[in-house]
């Protein structure tokens, strides 16, 4: 690893001797030429002038070197390279050697650790991951490449060459980590590996980098959640609606002016293992479920919240046009003054009777029902519903809750915000985990953001358990 420290004095070194030395130079050949063309007729206090001259200046480029010199180049907490330092030098790699690899480590459950252990802490492990990197790939006799510390619990690596050099080193460095801890504190540690064959734009390269960790994970969720047989997991489900085994969590969800939550909903099998959405929403829209599902969830809700609040949550679409699941909605928030509930649609193919649509919605709001849709500037059918339907709220695809995302599609994310608050429409974006894009999600008049950076899931109801 090239060490940052050793680093950024050369780099304060250079750049000052850089600034310094013309200044020294012009002062010499100023002296030297005045004393080769003047020297007989130079005074005394010529010599006392070019000698505290000749002082200052030197003393002027040491100042620069030890005092003047702000240049930062080393991250406080990982005594890595900072994000801007890395960029550039690995900018100038990449242009220079052409072929060159660039490794994404992380931390993967740094805000647990930070919400159990503490900032500290999570500064501390993020220190000890850094070091245990550059000695692991040390052992395997790989030598000055800069690391730099990205954001989060993300760290980025440079090495010239291409990927299938270090493609299996990243692999037995992921399983050894599989063990890693600091003191007591278990660490899990994940990488992601392209190179310059993918694009020679270093932007372009930490996008890939981010893109193929995603996935990673999203493989590795969907393997843990589906991997009961179909067969049985239709029989668990039809069991668990059946018997209201259900188990719901929540989240904030902060605005300007007023905050709500967002409810989740998981189901609970009679072995007590978990269904997610992913595994449990297939088996409900084939066998028809829906209206029995929402009704469960609705039920549970009005149970658990007897404060005032506001709760949003997710409805399948095909209940809200059901007769059932309108009487037996309305018949329950009759008597509830206190809930306010925001049912969040997001459907594929578009419903064109919007007028009856737009009846229902209207006939709602006196029980203190709104309607939201989901997934804004991803599907065809949520533009047409922003644009056809009265409803009180839009919720942005998770595509751009990523700061690169956000920051890339500006326009269209303030094109759909314009649109909405047009038509008193509030917006809203989800999966929000790092703090440039809580910063540029403000600055681009979002309504209401939700995710990690501002409050984590909480459990609130498991059938048979005291919350």
């Amino acid at each position: 690893m090239l060490l940052p420290q050793t680093k950024e004095r050369e780099y304060r070194f250079k750049l000052a001797l850089r600034m310094g030395l013309p200044i020294f130079a012009l002062i010499v050949a100023f002296i030297s030429h005045t004393l080769i063309t003047n020297y007989s007729s130079l005074q005394a206090s010529f010599y006392l002038e070019a000698i505290l001259l000749l002082v200052f200046t030197i003393y002027f480029i040491f100042y620069l070197i030890y005092n003047g010199f702000t240049v930062k180049i080393t991250d406080d907490v990982t005594k890595t390279f900072t994000r801007e330092y890395l960029n550039k030098y690995v900018k100038s790699q990449i242009k220079h050697k052409k072929n060159y690899t660039l490794i994404l480590v992380s931390v993967d459950n740094l805000n647990d650790i930070n919400n159990l252990y503490g900032i500290k802490n999570g500064d501390k492990v993020l220190k000890e991951v850094a070091q245990w990197i550059a000695t692991y790939l040390k052992s395997e006799k790989i030598e000055g490449f800069p690391i730099g510390h990205l954001k989060g619990g993300d760290f980025i690596l440079g090495f010239e060459g291409f990927q299938n050099e270090y493609k299996t080193v990243l692999d037995l460095m992921c399983l050894k980590a599989t063990e890693f801890k600091v003191g007591d504190i278990e660490v899990k540690i994940s990488g992601a590996i392209t190179d310059t064959n993918y694009s020679t734009n270093l932007d372009y390269l930490i996008e890939n980098l981010l893109e193929i960790q995603e996935s990673t994970r999203d493989i590795k969720e969907r393997f843990k959640e589906d991997k009961i047989d179909p067969n049985e997991l239709e029989s668990l489900v039809i069991r668990a609606i059946k018997n209201s085994d259900l188990v719901i969590s929540s989240q904030d969800v902060v605005g300007k002016d007023e905050n709500f939550q967002e409810c989740f909903v998981k189901l609970k099998s009679y072995n007590g293992r978990y269904i997610f959405p992913k595994a449990y929403i297939k088996i409900i829209n084939k066998l028809g479920l829906g209206v029995e599902f929402d009704i469960m969830v609705l039920e549970q809700i009005a149970l658990v919240y007897n404060t005032e609040v506001t709760i949003a949550v997710n409805i399948f679409p095909t209940s809200l046009r059901n007769e059932k699941f309108l009487s037996k909605a309305k018949e329950m928030m009759r008597d509830k003054k206190n809930l306010h509930i925001i049912f969040m649609l997001y459907e594929m193919e578009y419903y064109s009777y919007t007028n009856r649509y737009n009846s229902i919605i209207s006939s709602l709001k006196e029980y203190n029902i709104s309607i939201g849709i989901d997934r804004v500037g991803s599907i065809h059918t949520s533009f047409l519903y922003l644009r056809e339907l009265q409803i009180e709220y839009i919720r942005f695809d998770t595509y751009y809750s990523r700061y690169e995302k956000m920051q890339n599609n500006k326009s269209v994310i303030e094109g759909f915000n314009i649109m909405a608050h047009d038509k008193n429409i509030k917006s809203w974006i989800k999966n929000i985990e790092e703090k440039e894009s809580y910063i540029l999600a403000k600055e681009l008049n979002i309504d209401f953001i939700q995710g990690k950076y501002l409050s984590e899931v909480e459990k609130l109801y498991e059938k048979g358990e005291k919350i």
